[in-house]
This record gives C-alpha cells, structure tokens and sequence, in this order.
C-alpha cells in the first residue's frame, strides 16, 4: 500500500550543504583576517551562528518529520541565542568571546551529539545521519574545551627577523584561530557528507509482496 506521507523537497543534505557554506564563510573571514581581536572573532562567530540557527530552525519543519524535530530546535535556539549576544557591539571583549563560544559548544555540541548517539542506537535515522551528528557533535565539543583551555589574559612577544618587527601573540588571538580551525573542518566535513551518495532504502528497492507487475515488465 503507497505511504500517505507527502515526499520532503528538502533532505538532510541540503541541511549540512548549508551549514558548511555558512562555516566555510566564517574559517575564510577569520583566515583572512590580520585582525584576530574580540570584535573580529564576534563578528564572525555572531554571524555564522546567527545564519547556522535560522537554516537549523526552518530544517527542523521542513526536513524533519515531527518525532524527530527537537535537535534542530534546541541546537537552533541557543545558537541564535549565541549569536544575538555576540552581535552586541558594546558587550564585545575577550572575556565575552571565550564565555559565548565554550558555553555554546558544549551545549550545542552536547545536543547534537546526543541525537546521533540516540538515533543510531534506536534506528530513528539512517546511520549515515547519526554518524554525521556524532562527528559534529563531538568536534564542537573539542572546541568548547579546546577554548576553554586557552588563558584569555595570555601575551607573547616576539621578533621577526625577516619582517624587523616586533609582534604580540595572544590568547584571543589563538581562541579566534581555533574557532576559525574548528569552522573549516566543520564546512569540509559536512560538505563532503552533503555530496556522498545516500543508501536506498530496502522498502524503495523491494517490490511488495503480491504486487502486479507493470505492463512493460510483463514478458
């Protein structure tokens, strides 16, 4: 008997295609950047996740079927939340940079994690999908203790022989080139995952018990 749900237009690949553009955007902003201050690494983070939260809060109607819509909805609000705190001109420091960028990785990355280890363990999504959310997840975890272990008030001076100058590294510096690492293996990553062939599912490929064959299969 055909399946009354209607087919999606939208599927999870468009979902990671556009989560690795607005990634791949932010690792080339920060890449490109000479400037690796507090309102750089804001701007930039307030942006990719402010982008990232309404593409995971659209997906969760429009690709998700209900069961399955609370990842996106939670990973959607508080990246946006994240990122609205971000986008704050006059709240942007050093300080508000580590605090918003380890709180929301842990949690996102929590959340993420979470519904790929549950949905691979009750076959709720294909496994390719839980797999993905696993990897992610567990990434953005990394760059939550990554930058959590970076001290904010750090500062080294150093001389350049080639350039004759004097540069300071410092521990904004490092957390906003982490951030930037983190975007690009996440832009790399889900791109790959958005282009890799998906397996058909058995019901799609198995003819159902008792059907009529169609007239041109007919010998």
């Amino acid at each position: 008997m055909p399946s009354s749900a209607p087919a999606r237009t939208l599927e999870v690949r468009h979902l990671q295609l556009a989560r690795a553009v607005f990634a791949a955007l932010a690792a080339v902003m920060i890449t490109f950047s000479p400037d690796h201050s507090a309102a750089v690494g804001l701007s930039v983070f307030s942006g990719f996740a402010i982008a990232t939260a309404l593409v995971l809060l659209i997906a969760a109607w429009l690709v998700y079927p209900s069961g399955r819509r609370w990842p996106p909805v939670v990973m959607g609000v508080l990246t946006l939340l994240a990122g609205m705190a971000g986008g704050i001109v006059g709240w942007r420091s050093t300080t508000l940079f580590f605090v918003i960028v380890i709180a929301w990785a842990v949690a996102t990355g929590f959340f993420e994690l979470l519904s790929g280890i549950l949905g691979r363990r009750s076959a709720a999504m294909p496994r390719s999908e839980a797999r993905d959310a696993i990897v992610i997840g567990a990434v953005t975890i990394l760059l939550g203790i990554g930058s959590l272990l970076i001290p904010a008030g750090y500062s080294l001076d150093y001389y350049l022989d080639d350039a004759q100058q004097w540069f300071t590294l410092t521990g904004i510096a490092i957390g906003v080139g982490v951030f930037g690492g983190y975007a690009a293996i996440v832009a790399v990553y889900l791109g790959i995952a958005a282009f890799s062939p998906r397996p058909v599912p058995a019901a799609a490929v198995a003819a159902p018990v008792g059907a009529e064959p169609v007239d041109g299969d007919r010998g």
